[in-house]
């Protein structure tokens, strides 16, 4: 099973500095049909004007991953953290009891940035922190797996049993996706334009398949995120 996300029907939120995009429901977007994806509860498109940003807030019982397509992002946390990060770098977050932080724009250009929420697989958990570095061709027309459970062999693992997994491909390359019997993905095509499954992707759109591998054909240099996760019998949307 597909189903295409239009970005052009997603929720937006335009505060000047920031300009967002909800795939799920969040602030003032209120969508009670399309509240969460399995475990997946956020995946905000932020765009951040230079010299700007999220002042110091608080989180808990939430898996943050933030991943930055464009610009540098700057995060400095409770914990005594202070971190800069560019295109292609991963931030993870366990807010578990509770944790403050700030992320700003320090840089002279637009920042953009997913920032990921996935419900963790217990509450209470100490708060953790961590970000990594990747290069190019890490994810250059393959799969670079970047995040997975505890369990998993990837180098970030967050309290959940997910799989974020990213990939550059070229104009005219095709790769595969496996989604196997009882789990299900999320894919954001961050940049370019794409077919998959015979369905048009478009820059920004989003993509829900639940038991169904993903034939992903690059129509122009084409940038993916995919979140895999087990299936959801209990999906609110």
């Amino acid at each position: 099973m597909l189903r295409r996300l239009d970005n052009n029907n997603m929720g937006r939120s335009n505060l000047g500095w920031l300009r967002s995009l909800f795939h799920f429901s969040f602030a003032e977007y209120r969508n009670p049909d399309n509240i969460n994806f399995g475990q997946l509860r956020v995946i905000n498109d932020d765009l951040v004007e230079a010299g700007t940003g999220f002042g110091t807030h608080p989180h808990r019982d939430m898996e943050i991953v933030s991943y930055v397509v464009n610009g540098q992002l700057s995060h400095k946390d409770s914990m005594g953290h202070e971190r800069k990060l560019s295109r292609g770098s991963v931030q993870y977050m366990s807010a578990g009891t509770g944790i403050q932080h700030s992320e700003y724009n320090n840089g002279e250009e637009l920042l953009r940035f997913l920032q990921i929420w996935i419900f963790p697989d217990q509450v209470n958990l100490i708060p953790q922190y961590g970000d990594m570095e990747f290069e190019p061709e890490d994810r250059h027309n393959k799969w670079l797996h970047m995040v997975s459970g505890i369990l998993g062999d990837a180098p970030i693992r967050v309290n959940q049993d997910v799989n974020i997994y990213v990939t550059e491909i070229d104009a005219g390359k095709e790769i595969e996706f496996t989604i196997g019997e009882d789990r299900q993905a999320y894919l954001v095509q961050i940049e370019g334009n794409s077919v998959i499954n015979g369905v048009e992707m478009n820059t920004r759109d989003g993509l829900e398949a639940v038991e169904e591998s993903l034939d992903i054909e690059a129509v122009e240099n084409s940038h993916f995120l995919v979140i895999e996760m087990k299936k959801d019998l209990e999906r609110l949307h």
